[in-house]
């Protein structure tokens, strides 16, 4: 049945890059999909799902199968901007193939995953795969703005629960297990203006901001290091203030934090480390505010979320893994890296928030991912439409 699976991805290669090159040419940023949500759900029911819908906040959702058995494939297909144009060699949104590659924004990071996915429900249906299985394909938004904020729709909105979630993020064509949660947080500082002929009389929130952000640079080489996802990490990225002029000295100023967690990190650990490095910067009475998302889907729905998005690992010994491996192994005849994503992905709501196991792979290398000139190769493209749909079959053993 493998080679059988192998023989059906290589045959649809050449529709797959085609649709992956039909979604890059329709440019889908965050909050501003509706078009490529409309392509791909015209897909999905060309090549026969069973059915294909628009959730509420605009993720288009396709399923195959109604067994008892429920797994879930997910792609994000928003993208970020593409950047200074002259850094690329072609228009970002002219998809192209050259050397053997699917060329555009998007291809990598995500809708390469998305155009496999949608290949692998073909052939699951085509050789009747999933009969044990109710199996959900989900290309959904907003997850450059906010991860995770998509699936915690549909896990309490849609009523959709898997009992696991394959993320087609890029990988290499790796097995993906885990990577370290984020969250976003802003400092708030307070000072006193008066005319900046005469700073003395004032109270410069910019010093103080200041002199909190080096004692951040600091935190970041005191934080927790795990075996496998690494470090934590923390980074000033931004600086704002506010004043009564440029002659003027300013009376309050905000400092934004972009914090990585390592496995055993929490929320509470993260705000009390920013706490103690506002305490050692001489200033304990700092604000710490943790960030809301409430930006409006394009079908209109404002679905807020606090930009805390935890840690999450799926163990190396669990039956997913272990299966993915074994699917792996049957299909490619070799052994498959597993491994962990530098950056976040959807796996923060689906394994973080509500504990349901996760793996990744995808094709594409992540390192392209938000980078002038994206590229995927054509072969991973086939290599991952085998894979998800060989992992069907080894679970359905």
């Amino acid at each position: 049945m493998y080679q059988k699976i192998l023989n059906k991805a290589k045959a649809y290669e050449q529709e797959t890059a085609q649709f992956l090159m039909d979604m890059i040419r329709i440019p889908a940023f965050s909050t501003k999909e509706k078009d490529v949500i409309l392509c791909i759900k015209k897909e999905m029911e060309a090549v026969g799902f069973d059915e294909v819908k628009i959730d509420g906040l605009g993720n288009v959702i396709g399923r195959i199968g109604s067994g008892k058995r429920v797994i879930a494939f997910d792609a994000h297909i928003d993208t970020v901007y593409p950047g200074e144009l002259s850094l690329w060699k072609s228009d970002p949104f002219d998809a192209k193939i050259e050397d053997d590659k699917v060329f555009g924004r998007g291809s990598v990071d995500q809708e390469g995953g998305m155009a496999a996915m949608v290949t692998a429900g073909r052939i699951i249906k085509e050789l009747g795969l999933g009969k044990d299985f109710t199996i959900w394909f989900t290309g959904t938004v907003m997850e450059e703005d906010c991860d995770g904020l998509c699936w915690q729709y549909i896990i309490k909105e849609d009523k959709i629960r898997p009992e696991l979630v394959v993320i087609t993020e890029p990988t290499n064509l790796n097995i993906y297990r885990g990577h370290r949660g984020r969250m976003e947080m802003q400092i708030h500082v307070k000072g006193l203006s008066c005319h900046g002929s005469a700073p003395e009389r004032g109270d410069n929130a910019i010093y103080k901001i200041s002199r909190i952000a080096l004692e951040i640079e600091k935190l970041h080489e005191r934080l927790r290091d795990d075996d496998f996802l690494g470090k934590g990490s923390v980074c000033a990225t931004q600086v704002f203030f506010t004043g009564p002029s440029q002659c003027a000295v300013p009376d309050s100023a905000t400092l934004a934090l972009d914090r990585r967690l390592t496995f055993g990190e929490t929320k509470e650990s993260a705000v009390a480390e920013v706490k103690d490095a506002c305490a050692r910067a001489g200033y304990p009475d700092a604000e710490i505010e943790i960030l809301v998302y409430e930006e409006t889907a394009y079908t209109g729905l404002v679905y807020p979320t606090e930009k805390y998005f935890p840690t999450w690992v799926t163990p190396p010994d669990s039956p997913w893994v272990q299966g993915a491996v074994a699917t792996y192994k049957e299909l490619f005849d070799r052994n498959p890296l597993v491994d962990k994503w530098t950056f976040s992905t959807n796996g923060v709501a689906i394994s973080g928030m509500h504990g349901i196991p996760c793996l990744g792979l995808g094709p594409g290398n992540e390192i392209y991912a938000h980078a002038p000139n994206e590229a995927c190769p054509i072969w991973h493209l086939s290599s991952a439409a085998a894979f998800y749909a060989g992992l069907i079959h080894t679970l359905g053993k």
